[in-house]
């Protein structure tokens, strides 16, 4: 499969497609490491026109950007809201469009569940809802993970549908995962989750004549689960997203001739990681533990992928001054990272989540892009506005993994 590129106008550039790539792709001992702080873009606060990025004290963020060249870049199309994995996807230099990804199976891969072929799953949210079923909460609080194994073992031991084997996997706080295992069973079902609070929860949908039963199996999933949890607060509901199978893509390795690694406290991302063939490595919650992790292994591969996860999670909440804080405490984790010597660095985001509209939008985000043989641009500090100004302009994230690929001297001269 190739990796195709939207229209020509959302480029500065014309790409060339992975099995071109392929041809100019080389091993050498450089290394590249990727630095995804999730949702990272936002916007200005009324009270002073400032970004929670431009809020934020960032010294060595700063420091970074006027030593590389930087700009703008966003992951599906402009005016399009990207969702987790085709951010990633296209962070990875493989087209969303061609390459799509449910949410269920990147959250099953990084949970290190077994999909098998057949298998349906989907990433489920335990929520809050009223008397009236209407969602209070899309998240029910973000309830601690004991709690969400209690309510998974619940389902698991009183959940049936006939002729299909159901189970249940929690995850991190609200998140978990259901496997559909039968015969027949299609993933194209629409969500349930209408992505919003103040409405109710949607009937599972078929899409397609051939997914009437699955949707009418998934429906009766739900409704048993409404009398299960009913009594259950903050967690007395539950909606599902991304039905899907196990894709078969190119691995990173087969286009790039790149050992990867993922580092990655959270299932989604690990998933998305572990479908384009990275290994994922093991590490604790914190920075202080991914920063272990890539100490560790750091003889082992020549790039790696590190994601933060709380500038995303605190731009859902809403909450501008913890957005603030999250990206002041990675900006004091840097240097760590910077002292290991990686060839190349980016640094940049997979969507924008301003605080402002507390969900994921449609902005772009900035990004930065070191090396030895990048050229510099009069960029001095990390940040929306500045990074406008930035000498590699407004570009697709697909064309970050060339560009690192070349600073890195991993790509051969094309044509004669």
């Amino acid at each position: 499969m190739r990796l195709s590129i939207p229209p020509a106008s959302h480029y500065n550039t014309r790409m060339l497609p992975s099995d071109e790539l392929r041809k100019l792709a080389q091993v050498t001992p450089s290394k590249i490491a990727m630095l995804v702080l999730d949702g990272l873009g936002g916007l200005p606060d009324p009270r002073t026109g400032r970004t929670e990025l431009e809020t934020a004290r960032t010294p060595n963020l700063d420091r970074l950007a006027a030593q590389s060249i930087c700009g703008m870049q966003h992951t599906v199309s402009p005016g399009v809201t990207p969702g987790s994995a085709p951010g990633h996807l296209a962070l990875f230099g493989y087209d969303p469009i061609t390459y799509q990804l449910g949410r269920g199976i990147v959250e099953a891969l990084g949970l290190d569940i077994e999909v098998n072929k057949g298998d349906i799953v989907a990433r489920g949210n335990f929520c809050t809802v009223d008397e009236a079923d209407r969602i209070t909460d899309r998240r029910a609080g973000r309830i601690p993970g004991e709690l969400n194994r209690e309510l998974c073992d619940l389902l698991n031991d009183r959940v049936r549908l006939e002729g299909v084997e159901v189970s249940f996997f929690s995850g991190k706080e609200h998140r978990f995962v259901i496997r559909l295992r039968g015969e027949d069973l299609s993933d194209e079902i629409a969500d349930t989750d209408p992505q919003h609070e103040g409405m109710k929860a949607l009937s599972a949908r078929a899409l397609s004549p051939g997914a009437r039963r699955t949707a009418q199996l998934v429906d009766s999933l739900v409704e048993q689960a409404r009398g299960l949890l009913k009594d259950r607060y903050p967690a007395n509901m539950m909606l599902l997203r991304g039905f899907s199978r196990h894709p078969d893509y190119p691995s990173m390795h087969d286009i790039y001739r790149l050992t990867a690694a993922c580092i990655a406290t959270y299932p989604m991302y690990r998933g998305v990681a572990r479908v384009v063939g990275m290994n994922i490595l093991p590490a604790g919650e914190t920075l202080a533990d991914q920063l272990a992790a890539m100490k560790n292994n750091y003889d082992s591969y020549d790039f790696f992928f590190l994601h933060y996860k709380k500038t995303d999670a605190c731009g859902e909440d809403g909450d501008f001054e913890a957005k603030v804080k999250a990206i002041e405490a990675f900006d004091e984790f840097l240097p760590s990272v910077l002292e290991l010597g990686p060839d190349v660095v980016i640094v940049t985001g997979d969507h924008s989540t301003p605080a402002a509209l507390a969900q994921h939008s449609w902005h772009p985000i900035p990004v930065i892009l070191n090396g030895r043989y990048c050229r510099p641009d009069m960029v001095r500090e990390f940040s929306e506005s500045a990074c406008l100004a930035g000498g590699l302009g407004h570009i697709h994230a697909m064309e970050l993994m060339p560009l690192a690929m070349a600073n890195a001297l991993k790509l051969n001269k094309y044509g004669a």
